[in-house]
């Protein structure tokens, strides 16, 4: 359990990417992957294009520049928590792919909707963050 209360289960975890000239290398796959009940499990898509800003309004705005995380406590509490980070630039995909079982890991109640092709998908740089103590609501 982390500080924060939440059930987050540690997993061994890799990824891969290929870079070129300091960045990601175009049409190459990028997979992130996990091992749960000793089975790899991963998500993976290709990038395309060069890496942009997210625009301001978009879904990757709204999924990147998210900076409080809210989670219940054991007392019944919520405790509110802020992350800071820059903002993150993001590429668009093709072939985007979960490879995962999904029923065991999160449920049967997402194995539809997790098993449809993805309404969009994107590559989002990423940094360092940083998380605050939080504050009991």
């Amino acid at each position: 359990r982390t500080f924060y209360n939440e059930p987050y289960q540690a997993m061994p975890m890799h990824h891969s990417f290929e870079l070129e000239n300091g960045t990601l290398k175009s049409g190459t796959p990028v997979e992130y992957a996990w091992r749960y009940q000793g089975k790899w499990n991963s998500l993976r898509a290709a990038q395309m294009g060069a890496a942009q800003l997210v625009s301001e309004g978009s879904e990757e705005e709204f999924i990147t520049e998210h900076y409080w995380g809210y989670t219940a406590q054991r007392n019944g509490s919520t405790k509110a928590y802020r992350v800071d980070h820059p903002s993150w630039k993001i590429w668009q995909t093709k072939n985007a792919q979960l490879d995962c079982d999904i029923a065991s890991l999160y449920g049967k109640q997402f194995v539809a909707p997790l098993t449809t092709a993805p309404q969009s998908a994107f590559i989002a740089e990423g940094s360092p963050v940083t998380v605050s103590s939080g504050t009991v609501l």
